[in-house]
């Protein structure tokens, strides 16, 4: 049996969620507490952007999550249609909402990374403006299987919706290369920086530790559900007693 189909039964997920969730929790926040620190006290100025160069430090991983969040959603959905899978759409559901909390944060801090920056607060740039729908397709997720749950609908809509919604990420991430607008370049890659590495060194760390701090919150949101929905069945039999 494969870890995902060994996980698809609720109690055996339950029994390694509830350790993991405050080791990834407490883990996270140790890493975002040291990578702040070093953002805040050890790096220098940048020759250029002066102190502002410090956002970058929550940006980037808030750019991150915010792609990562619909990743999840749109694997986790495929895993629903495809196997069936009977946690894929608690876990869809339980990414949606910190997605869209760091694409919201990612568009908020790069707004005011901006303003000193590039001199506005807001530019219809294609990166900025791709980011911006995907936060409002995370709201239509959201709203979509809410809707889908009170009618008491098997999943499909909001599955495929999520599917659907990935179409954004590779806009998002190769925006910079399609148009050449205001937003940067790809400044950071998996093998190599343009940015010195006196001044990324803490964003190993942050974006280590809101990983690790994302992935307690879909645990948390997850056996939340599942509480839930026991409860609720708990309830039932009682009504029909």
């Amino acid at each position: 049996m494969s870890p995902i189909h060994a996980l698809a039964n609720p109690a055996r997920f339950l029994k390694i969620a509830r350790p993991l969730t405050p080791a990834l929790f407490w883990a996270g926040v140790l890493l975002i507490a040291y990578g702040a620190w070093g953002a805040l006290t050890q790096i220098p100025p940048d020759y250029l952007q002066g102190e502002t160069v410090r956002i970058l430090h929550i940006h980037v991983p808030a750019a991150w999550l915010g792609m990562a969040g619909w990743s999840g959603i749109a694997v986790s959905s495929l895993m629903f249609l495809v196997w069936r899978h009977p946690l894929a759409m608690t876990a869809a559901r339980a990414c949606a909402l910190p997605g869209a909390v760091f694409a919201a944060l990612c568009l908020a801090t790069g707004s005011i990374w901006g303003r000193p920056t590039w001199g506005t607060w807001w530019e219809w740039d294609g990166r900025l403006t791709s980011m911006l729908l995907l936060f409002f397709v995370y709201l239509g997720f959201m709203a979509l299987a809410r809707a889908d749950q009170d009618r008491g609908g098997d999943g499909r809509i909001p599955a495929l919706y999520g599917i659907a919604g990935s179409v954004l990420l590779p806009i998002i991430r190769y925006s910079v290369v399609w148009w050449n607008t205001l937003h940067q370049g790809q400044s950071i890659g998996v093998t190599k920086s343009t940015i010195d590495g006196s001044i990324i060194w803490p964003l190993w760390f942050t974006l280590g530790g809101f990983t690790l701090f994302f992935a307690s919150v879909v645990l948390m949101r997850m056996r939340a559900e599942l509480a839930r929905t026991k409860a609720e069945a708990r309830l039932r039999r009682k009504a029909a007693q």
